[in-house]
């Protein structure tokens, strides 16, 4: 089997080239062209001629646009990357028979009410980022493919930056912190996605009937100012020396952002455990094991 990787060193792409490594040859690219391969979603043309010459049996796309904020001002760019390639890719894969795996997010939902949200829920997006994940999840499903599509949401990993690290840094010259206390999801591994990733693949190219949309998100639920909390008495707890006294929960409005942001990010993950005989941790587990690998450094 013959599987290619979009966006290798993302924070889910980095964990994705462990978990996929053993189930077939792996061909893993970012936007950089290499050998005359290309990964970059913001160049369909070659990205299209890659695909066609490398002819997968598996395209894992954790590439995309993820700028919120950004998308504000740049929503062609990210409809092109989270849409259109999208869109490209599972022409690609329906023409090859080849499966698509895909990964979008929470900020699909408008973040109304406190139930976590179901596959079958209505999107509605509240800014230009969720707009364009969600037509990228509507062009696979329209095209007829063998696909998966991952909605996940509040992504970490130890790779790279993240809330956790944030929160740590400025920890050390705060003695106050004021953090969002009214939105609420689970934080969410990136090894965690790329372990279910796999096993879902396996399991998917001998049942091609579980193809379909699903939400996967650790257990639990938690507000950022919860999590902070989290974090840095953790921290605290394990030796760090941290300035801050004070951890100030505040609503989303007093910390204005370009793009609106969801209240309720959280996840109904009843189909994807059923679905998969799957077990999902707890958000705590998660980010205590990345913790510690940070606070090891």
């Amino acid at each position: 089997m013959k599987i290619l990787l979009l966006g290798k060193n993302g924070q889910v792409g980095w964990e994705l080239q462990r978990s996929l490594a053993p189930l077939g040859e792996l061909i893993a690219l970012d936007r950089q062209t290499v050998d005359g391969l290309c990964g970059d979603l913001a160049d369909l043309s070659a990205l299209r001629d890659t695909i066609a010459r490398l002819k997968p049996d598996v395209i894992v796309n954790a590439a995309a646009y993820n700028a919120v904020d950004k998308a504000e001002s740049e929503p062609e760019l990210a409809m092109q990357v989270n849409a259109l390639a999208v869109k490209m890719m599972a022409e690609q894969a329906l023409q090859m028979d080849a499966w698509l795996i895909h990964y979008s997010t929470d900020y699909v939902f408008d973040g109304q009410g406190n139930m976590p949200w179901r596959e079958t829920d209505i999107a509605a997006p509240l800014n230009h980022y969720g707009e364009s994940k969600l037509a990228g999840e509507q062009a696979i499903q329209a095209s007829g493919c063998k696909h998966l599509i991952f909605r996940t949401s509040w992504v970490f990993a130890e790779r790279g930056q993240n809330f956790a690290k944030t929160m740590l840094r400025l920890a050390k010259d705060r003695e106050e912190l004021s953090v969002i206390a009214d939105q609420i999801g689970a934080p969410t591994g990136a090894d965690l996605i790329a372990d279910i990733t796999a096993l879902a693949l396996q399991k998917s190219l001998t049942r091609p009937e579980l193809a379909g949309l699903y939400h996967l998100a650790a257990s639990g639920e938690v507000s950022w100012h919860g999590y902070a909390c989290h974090v840095l008495g953790f921290a605290k707890a394990n030796g760090e020396e941290l300035a801050v006294q004070t951890i100030s929960p505040i609503n989303a409005v007093a910390y204005p952002s370009p793009a609106r942001r969801p209240l309720n990010s959280r996840l109904n993950t009843q189909k994807l455990r059923d679905n998969f005989s799957l077990h999902l941790p707890d958000w705590q587990s998660g980010v205590t094991r990345m913790l510690r690998e940070v606070l090891n450094k």
